[in-house]
């Protein structure tokens, strides 16, 4: 059977990472979380105290970053320069900077040849904001996952709680808002569905059913 490419594109806590994930595991593909690799540009960007308007220090700070992806069947390991930033760069402050560091061109134009080179050969499944409108636009199958806003802030809180952290409703709902906004409306790459994308809302649906609801969609668009 042909190994092709997936894209999984929609908002935060669209549940389109977690199906990407599981999915992967169904098919045996990897996964590729893209998002992250925008937040390891945070984190490095953070570390280094680089006000993120700064183009020309974003600049240096993309000739110089080397981002490294672990794959396995739990996901992605984010390797920095060296370290191990899986759990770092999931810090809500980290989320809200990488919203901001990834509308600008020279950190999009570093991160989408490097999906691109990771992607290529195909029996890959990534989720994104823009794959399958920039990144992958080529890509056999794409998905674009959406939910209600307040089902979304509260897996959010659920996810955050889960960690052992003390969230609060009202800041994730607003904060979901911001990044609602500001995906859509940048100039470039914005947070919009790819015409050929498939839709689903995954509001009322379980992670399984999720799971299985892409997954028949993909054996009919390829065959079992």
């Amino acid at each position: 059977m042909k190994r092709i490419i997936i894209a999984i594109d929609g908002p935060a806590a669209s549940g389109k990472s977690t199906s990407a994930k599981l999915l992967a595991r169904k098919l045996g593909y990897v996964y590729l979380d893209t998002g992250a690799m925008y937040r390891a540009c945070a984190l490095a960007a953070q570390q280094q105290q680089i006000n993120i308007n700064d183009i020309q220090a974003l600049s240096r700070l993309m000739e110089n970053i080397r981002i490294h992806i672990q794959f396995s069947d739990h996901g992605n390991t984010i390797w920095l320069n060296d370290d191990d930033v899986s759990e770092a760069i999931r810090e809500p402050d980290i989320s809200r900077l990488a919203s901001a560091i990834s509308a600008h061109r020279v950190v999009r134009t570093k991160m989408v040849k490097l999906q691109r080179e990771l992607g290529r050969e195909g029996g890959v499944i990534l989720d994104g904001r823009d794959i399958g409108t920039v990144v992958f636009p080529q890509a056999e199958l794409k998905f674009f996952m959406i939910a209600p806003l307040k089902i979304r802030a509260q897996r959010r809180y659920l996810e955050l709680k889960e960690k052992g952290l003390n969230p609060v409703f009202e800041d994730i709902l607003q904060d979901l808002v911001n990044r609602d906004k500001a995906d859509a409306s940048r100039a470039l790459a914005p947070l919009i569905p790819a015409e050929d994308a498939i839709e689903i809302d995954t509001g009322e649906l379980t992670i399984a059913e999720q799971v299985e609801k892409l997954y028949r969609i993909y054996l009919e668009k390829v065959g079992s």
